[in-house]
C-alpha cells in the first residue's frame, strides 16, 4: 500500500462527511428551470435544427401532445423501408446508411462501390497503434478504452484540426471504419489481461461488410452464419442515428460548437453513451431479466411475472431503482419503430438458436410491464433496449460489448451531426445555470473553526 493510498483510506470519509449536504440545492430553485433540458410536458427544449435524423412519436394539437405510432427517419427516409429493402434483397445496409447520413442522399452503384472501398482501406489502423495504444494500455472497460483510442488517433492524424468539409469527411470515414477494429482488439486484450483468456487478434477482410468483419474479429474461430451477420447489420442500421437531441449526439454537437477537433468531440459522445441511462441501458435490461429468471421461469404464469415486476417497481427487488428498464421513451409514445423491427426480424434467429420460448417470455414481460407502468408514467411502448441485448446474446456477444456495438453503429450519426454543427451552427452552445449560492466573506485561515 502506497502512502497516498493509506492517507486516502484514512481520511476520505472524514473529508466527505458533509459534502453531500454542501452540494444540496433546494428543489424550489428548480421551479423555472428546464431540468434535463425537458419542458414541463416532457418534450425536449428546442435548441436547433437538423436535416440528419427525425424521431417522431407524437404530434402537438392545441398545445397538447397527442400520441402516435413512432417513426424514425434518416434524411427523410423511413428506417423501416431501408431495413426491408436490404433484408428482402439479402444485402447488408449499414454502409449505405452511413453514406446517406454523411452525404445526405442515397448513393448510386458506383458511389456505393467507391465509398465501400474507402471504408475497406480506412480500416487499417495506423502503424504501431495496436501495440502502443491498445496492447500496452489495457482497459477493464471497453467503452473507456474506445474513447481513449479515439482521442489517441489525433496524434496519428497529419491534419487533425482542419475543419474543412473534405477533412471532416475523411475523419468521419476513418472513424466509421476503425471503430469496429478498435472495439474488437480492445475487447480481446481486455479478456487476455483481466480474465487470463488466450489472446487472438483477427484482422478485417476487405470484401466483407462491417457486420461480417466484426463477427469475424470478435470470435475465436472467425465463423458466423449468414443470418447472424444480417441480424447484426440490422442492429447497426437501427442504432446509426436518433436525432440531434439524444444525449451523446448533443454532447458531440455542444463540443463541436466550441471549434474543438473531431476526436475530442467523438470521445465525448462515447463517454456520454456509456452511461446506463443512455447506451448502457441495454445491459440494465439484461440485468433485470437475470433477476426475473432467479424467481420465475419462461413458462411461469402471468401472475408470477406481474408479482416479480411489481416488486421491482416498488424497489423491493432488482437494483433498487424502481425502474422497469427498456419500457418507456422520451419521445416515442405508442411504439418505438426500432423495437417493432427487431421483433419482426429477430424471431428467425431465435428459431435458429432454439430460443423462441425466451423471446415469447420477453414479449410477455413487455406486455405485463407496460400494463403496470401505464398509470404511473403513461408509458405504452418498449424501447429498443428491451430487445437489443437479447439479440446480442443470441449472437453470442458478451454484455460488455453491447454498448460498444451501439457506438460502432452511432458513429455515423455522430459524425454527421458534427459536420452539420460545424458547417451551420455558428455559435458556441452556452446554456445558463441559475446561481443559488449565498454570498459570504472570506475568512483568514487562522480564524476558521
Amino acid at each position: 500500500m502506497t502512502e497516498y493510498t493509506f492517507v486516502l483510506d484514512k481520511y476520505m470519509s472524514a473529508l466527505c462527511a458533509d459534502a453531500a449536504e454542501r452540494y444540496a440545492i433546494d428543489p424550489a430553485y428548480f421551479a423555472r428551470v428546464r431540468r434535463g433540458l425537458r419542458n414541463e410536458d416532457g418534450t425536449g427544449v428546442l435548441i436547433g435544427a437538423t436535416r440528419i435524423g427525425s424521431v417522431q412519436g407524437y404530434y402537438m394539437q392545441d398545445g397538447e401532445r397527442v400520441p402516435t405510432e413512432g417513426r424514425l427517419l434518416y434524411r427523410g427516409i423511413s428506417v423501416e423501408d431501408i431495413v426491408k429493402s436490404h433484408w428482402d434483397a439479402g444485402t447488408f445496409g449499414y454502409e449505405e446508411v452511413a453514406y446517406l447520413l454523411l452525404l445526405g442522399q442515397l448513393p448510386n452503384a458506383e458511389e456505393m462501390d467507391l465509398f465501400s472501398a474507402m471504408l475497406s482501406e480506412a480500416r487499417r489502423l495506423p502503424s504501431g497503434f495496436f501495440e502502443d495504444m491498445i496492447l500496452k494500455n489495457p482497459s477493464p472497460d471497453v467503452m473507456n478504452g474506445l474513447a481513449r483510442s479515439v482521442l489517441a488517433l489525433y496524434a496519428y492524424d497529419s491534419d487533425p484540426d482542419d475543419l474543412s468539409v473534405e477533412n471532416l469527411m475523411r475523419q468521419s470515414v476513418e472513424l466509421i471504419a476503425r471503430l469496429p477494429v478498435i472495439v474488437a482488439q480492445t475487447y480481446a486484450v481486455k479478456r487476455h489481461i483481466y480474465e487470463e483468456a488466450s489472446l487472438y487478434i483477427h484482422h478485417p477482410k476487405d470484401e466483407l461488410s462491417l457486420a461480417e468483419n466484426f463477427l469475424r474479429m470478435a470470435r475465436k474461430d472467425k465463423s458466423y452464419s449468414p443470418l447472424e451477420a444480417r441480424l447484426l447489420d440490422l442492429m447497426l442500421i437501427l442504432h446509426a442515428e436518433h436525432g440531434g437531441g439524444n444525449n451523446s449526439a448533443f454532447v458531440c454537437r455542444a463540443m463541436s460548437s466550441s471549434g474543438t477537433d473531431t476526436y475530442s468531440a467523438i470521445a465525448g459522445a462515447i463517454g456520454a453513451l456509456k452511461g446506463p441511462l443512455h447506451g448502457g441501458a441495454n445491459a440494465k435490461v439484461q440485468e433485470m431479466f437475470s433477476f426475473l429468471h432467479q424467481r420465475i421461469d419462461d413458462d411461469s404464469p402471468d401472475s408470477a411475472i406481474r408479482d416479480a415486476l411489481a416488486d421491482i417497481l416498488a424497489r423491493r427487488a432488482g437494483d433498487g431503482s424502481g425502474k422497469l428498464y427498456g419500457l418507456g421513451h422520451a419521445v416515442y409514445t405508442k411504439s418505438d419503430p426500432r423495437t417493432v423491427i427487431i421483433k419482426k426480424y429477430a424471431r428467425g434467429l431465435a428459431r435458429e438458436k432454439g430460443r423462441e420460448e425466451e423471446m415469447d417470455f420477453r414479449e410477455r414481460v413487455e406486455r405485463i410491464g407496460l400494463e403496470l407502468v401505464a398509470e404511473k408514467k403513461g408509458t405504452t411502448c418498449a424501447n429498443v433496449d428491451f430487445y437489443s441485448g437479447f439479440v446480442y446474446d443470441m449472437l453470442g456477444i458478451r454484455q460488455e460489448l453491447y454498448t460498444p456495438l451501439f457506438a460502432i453503429a452511432r458513429i455515423a450519426g455522430w459524425c454527421a451531426h458534427r459536420m452539420e454543427e460545424v458547417l451551420t451552427g455558428g455559435r458556441i452552445m452556452r446554456p445558463a445555470y441559475r446561481s443559488v449560492s449565498t454570498p459570504s466573506a472570506y475568512t483568514a485561515p487562522d480564524m476558521r473553526g
